[in-house]
């Protein structure tokens, strides 16, 4: 009876000591259905244009934020549980969700800032006419949904692809990550392919 009793006892300590869950940090300005919906309907539609001329270091990323902070770590802290960060503001220590294939992490090294929108596909559909500013404000944006720290793995996974060949692993984030690259997209007035807004549509009907 009493190694019941104590076998009751132990597994209600642990679980009241195993962390709880985590919960994706969203990013910001995250559109509505229905805006979403007539954003896609007002981006131009237009063939993918050429890659010719385009470089990683023509879009500059990962600018300083604020003291030693730069985007990807302002990034990490934002989406980030119980974040702790050296005097270089280096992530020693925290938990990560990532919501396109549910993994959490206790490493940042584990994890990337996936740019929503890849520069690749940005330069491809307009970017590549931008001035160089332009392009930088871009690569940092955290005023709208165009940055999230992901697994590393499932990020290069994606690549610079868009919807119409990757999507999410987890097919219930389809609604939002449709609603982030439309809104990224219809923000900087970036062209969409036939087959990109049509894979657009289907994640919204998943709404």
């Amino acid at each position: 009876m009493k190694s019941t009793i104590y076998a009751v006892l132990s597994f209600v300590a642990l679980a009241s000591t195993a962390p709880a869950p985590l919960v994706a940090r969203a990013p910001p300005n995250i559109p509505s259905y229905s805006t979403a919906q007539t954003q896609l309907g007002g981006l131009r539609v237009a063939a993918q244009g050429s890659s010719t001329g385009y470089s990683r270091d023509l879009f500059p990323h990962w600018n300083t934020v604020s003291g030693a902070c730069n985007t990807r770590e302002t990034v990490l802290k934002r989406d980030g549980t119980s974040v702790v960060t050296d005097s270089a503001c280096a992530s020693t220590s925290g938990r990560w969700y990532s919501p396109y294939d549910g993994a959490t992490w206790s490493l940042a090294s584990d994890v990337d800032i996936d740019h929503i929108v890849p520069l690749s596909n940005a330069w491809k559909s307009g970017a590549a006419s931008w001035t160089t500013s332009r392009r930088e404000t871009f690569a940092n944006d955290l005023t709208n949904p165009q940055l999230i720290a992901v697994t590393d793995d499932v990020n290069q996974s994606k690549g610079d692809q868009g919807p119409e060949s990757w999507k999410p692993p987890v097919t219930s984030y389809y609604c939002t990550y449709a609603k982030m690259w439309i809104k990224v997209k219809s923000v900087y007035s970036l062209t969409v392919t036939s087959a990109e807004k049509s894979a657009l549509t289907s994640m919204l009907n998943s709404c």
